[in-house]
């Protein structure tokens, strides 16, 4: 594409007064104005025509890809010749989660004796999801700077933005070490599973639970059983990812205070020797990962957290739940995190849950609702905030009485603030770990 320059366009605004003039005051040389047109237009085809032209040059787009939510990057942009190009400028094309910062076009600096030039361009990540660099468009002046000569170049360059995992790993290595200090770590390792280890005397602070009886009544003395702590226990986590988890609490959408919960789960099951999962449905499954394990495969489930969207539909619990259990070949952990906003869509959802407590453990993770508790505590001023109380106070009772039937039923249910999700739901299963519930 070749389009007029800004300085083209002040030579020929220029010009016509000029041409007007002529005319005027020397009619029979009218035709002098026109020419100083048809020669302006001349210049401009030659140097359309000459110099150089952006199809010769290799562009090149480096940088990260794979950010953290709300942070600013850097990618950088190359264009290579036979000389350094002088004066080109590009405007990136972005999609998905990611916004330029600062102005739109960047002008490309050559290098001191290199045929080379190069920009900068910041980019932030808005939001979780997957964004890519589509391409970007790069324009070069004439020689005599009348016309500009431009291309888009077309790129397909993903970019992953997930979750911040840096408090992640480091809430999980402290959460995962935390009973392994002052040498105590191969205590930790006997005494708290499921797999029988061996026969010892029984000492203060052991759980009477471990007595073995006919053992202790042989040797006259009391005899306890330790346990290994057992290892590759399977956990799935079912993520709820329709309207209702879509909205903002606090600021942050509720499925991203649960993403980063999972990621804190899986950071800390697989530095535990388990097997973890990741599953997000809405109204129907939306994204999937196979159970992994080891701390290297925490990269897999980081990209499948990438994935989840934010959708608008309802969600189906029952198509969702039964998806996930088809899959399930052993008895697991499901960790479900999801939100409920009336009586209906709970009883469909203890509907869906009651098939699976026949063979698996179910943990059953929601955010405490800020805003219905200030509500609720706020003093009453005008009445509107008297009917704004009764309703939010309405609303946390239908929530607490779903709750405890979910306990009833044998589900393992936290409660906990967005900001505090995670930690909670670590202690979680680092008790039903414990406790030998898995």
């Amino acid at each position: 594409m070749i389009y007029p320059t800004q300085r083209m366009v002040l030579l020929a605004a220029a010009v016509a007064p000029v041409a007007l003039v002529l005319a005027l005051a020397l009619p029979e040389a009218w035709t002098a104005g026109l020419g100083l047109l048809a020669l302006l237009l001349a210049l401009a085809a030659v140097d359309a025509l000459v110099g150089p032209a952006p199809r010769r040059l290799q562009v090149q787009c480096d940088g990260a890809q794979i950010v953290n939510v709300g942070e600013t990057f850097d990618v950088e942009i190359q264009a290579r010749g036979t000389s350094a190009p002088r004066g080109a400028e590009i405007a990136l094309d972005v999609e998905g989660p990611l916004a330029l910062v600062g102005r739109m076009r960047r002008k490309l600096q050559p290098a001191a004796g290199l045929p080379v030039s190069g920009a900068r361009v910041a980019l932030n990540a808005e939001r979780r999801g997957r964004g890519r660099i589509a391409g970007l468009w790069l324009r070069l002046p004439g020689l005599l700077g009348l016309v500009w000569k431009q291309q888009r170049v077309e790129f397909d360059r993903p970019i992953l933005v997930t979750p911040d995992i840096r408090p992640t790993r480091d809430d999980g290595v402290q959460l995962a070490t935390r009973e392994m200090m002052h040498g105590q770590i191969a205590r930790q390792q006997i005494g708290e599973g499921q797999e029988f280890e061996s026969l010892a005397d029984y000492r203060q602070g052991m759980d009477r639970r471990w007595i073995d009886w006919k053992q202790s009544a042989r040797h006259t003395h009391l005899i306890a059983k330790e346990y290994r702590v057992e290892r590759n226990n399977n956990i799935v986590v079912a993520i709820d990812s329709g309207r209702s988890m879509c909205e903002p609490m606090e600021g942050v959408p509720r499925i991203d205070s649960a993403v980063a919960a999972a990621l804190l789960t899986a950071f800390v099951a697989l530095k535990q020797g388990d097997r973890i999962g990741l599953f997000a449905f809405d109204s129907k499954p939306r994204a999937s990962s196979k159970v992994v394990s080891g701390p290297a495969a925490f990269g897999v489930l980081q990209r499948v957290a990438a994935d989840i969207e934010y959708s608008s539909n309802e969600t189906n619990y029952t198509l969702g739940l039964a998806t996930l259990a088809s899959g399930l070949k052993r008895r697991s952990l499901i960790i479900v995190f999801t939100e409920f906003t009336d009586t209906v869509a709970a009883e469909l959802m203890m509907s869906a849950l009651a098939p699976l407590l026949g063979k698996h453990l179910i943990l059953f993770v929601v955010l405490r609702d800020a805003e219905l508790e200030a509500f609720t505590a706020a003093e009453p001023n005008e009445p509107d905030d008297v009917s704004r109380a009764v309703t939010a106070a309405g609303l946390l009772r239908e929530r607490r009485l779903v709750l405890t039937r979910l306990r009833h039923l044998g589900v393992e249910v936290v409660e906990a603030p967005a900001a505090q999700a995670g930690p909670a739901v670590v202690n979680a299963y680092m008790d039903l770990k414990r406790r030998g519930r898995l």
